[in-house]
């Protein structure tokens, strides 16, 4: 009786590394859509599938005929024509692979989700809670491929890309999933929560959310291809601070902040100077509670790769965004959301008991 009684209650718990495990796959595959999205759009791939299918879809043109097809589809579009007049079919079949690859590994993830929660939900291995959040996942991820065809419908007609809005919507509503894959996950250990001051763990959220901001930001940048223009640094259009009337000159003027190639990019710049000095800040705000642990070797890698992303962005912009550069940012960015969202889950975080955690006076 007395082994029944352990092996009951060691269930939840092999049952929560199951459920992380496969959380955990899941999180690494959003991170390799993310990556192949930002190759996709950096080579002008994601116009090149103009239908979506999303059974039929996954398989690609095989016969010589098929790819004639899809590459005469492609010839009605406005990028075709405006951008790409006279690209050869094998061309051709270099973007389609992008685009299609990044479609079918949106689909491995709709199947790496879906199946294992109704395995974990028939087994009765979900906790309510916890099952609320999944919930909350799926139905994100199935807004996102939506989001996604959506994206790519805005470029199929009148532009020769996809809206910058739709763009920055898709790209932030993915790191935004990620994000509740991440904090799910961290929510399955059964670490206990350190006591801190109510100002230390709001300016851990706030990190994230700015993390976000800045992620949203970005892709706005590419989005207009920001990026290839005002290559200098710190100067941006010889200036620190542009002139008023190269920054306003959009009406109304809420579309500056969306259509203006200079005021996205000072933007993007001004707020990655804010999300430093923060970041800086908050790691030296923890260090007065905590000497050493968990809690301060976060706050001192967001610190530090924040100011690394700073240079690599820096780098990127004078050498014009080449691929392995705005990739290796793009990727450092997901490094620092990571660390942040994890950081602030653990400072955020209710334990299941309810029971508060230790004191970090005492834990030193």
């Amino acid at each position: 009786m007395a082994n029944t009684n352990s092996d009951n209650a060691s269930r939840p718990a092999v049952h929560r590394r199951a459920i992380a495990v496969w959380l955990l796959v899941v999180a690494a595959l959003v991170i390799a859509t993310l990556l192949v999205g930002g190759a996709t759009r950096l080579t002008e791939s994601g116009l090149s599938i103009t239908e979506w299918k999303p059974v039929t879809g996954v398989v690609p043109p095989v016969t010589e005929a098929q790819w004639q097809i899809e590459f005469d589809k492609y010839k009605t579009i406005p990028q075709y024509r405006e951008l790409n007049r006279g690209m050869s079919l094998s061309e051709f079949k270099t973007i389609f692979w992008w685009e299609w690859a990044h479609r079918l590994l949106g689909r491995i993830i709709g199947l790496a989700f879906i199946a294992p929660f109704l395995f974990f939900l028939w087994r009765g291995w979900v906790e309510p809670g916890l099952r609320r959040q999944l919930w909350t996942l799926l139905g994100l991820g199935a807004l996102q491929g939506v989001v996604g065809w959506w994206m790519v419908y805005s470029g199929l007609s009148d532009r020769v890309s996809v809206s910058q809005y739709r763009l920055a919507f898709h790209m932030t509503l993915a790191c935004v999933i990620y994000a509740g894959i991440v904090w799910t996950l961290r929510g399955l250990s059964a670490e206990s929560v350190p006591a801190a001051p109510p100002r230390v763990r709001w300016s851990a959220g706030l990190l994230a959310v700015l993390v976000l901001l800045q992620i949203y930001l970005g892709a706005l940048v590419a989005g207009l291809d920001a990026g290839m223009t005002y290559n200098t640094w710190p100067l941006i259009d010889g200036a620190l601070v542009p002139s008023a009337e190269r920054l306003w000159f959009l009406v109304p003027a809420w579309r500056n902040f969306f259509e203006n190639d200079l005021m996205v990019q000072f933007v993007h710049r001004m707020i990655a100077y804010l999300l430093w000095l923060f970041a800086i800040l908050h790691a030296v705000d923890v260090a007065r509670a905590w000497r050493k642990g968990p809690i301060m070797t976060a706050a001192i890698w967001i610190a530090i790769t924040v100011t690394l992303q700073a240079a690599i962005g820096i780098v990127t912009l004078l050498y014009q965004s080449p691929i392995t550069l705005a990739l290796l940012h793009q990727g450092m960015a997901i490094v620092i959301l990571t660390i942040a969202v994890v950081h602030a889950q653990r400072l955020l975080r209710r334990t299941r008991s309810g029971v508060p955690g230790t004191n970090p006076a005492l834990a030193n």
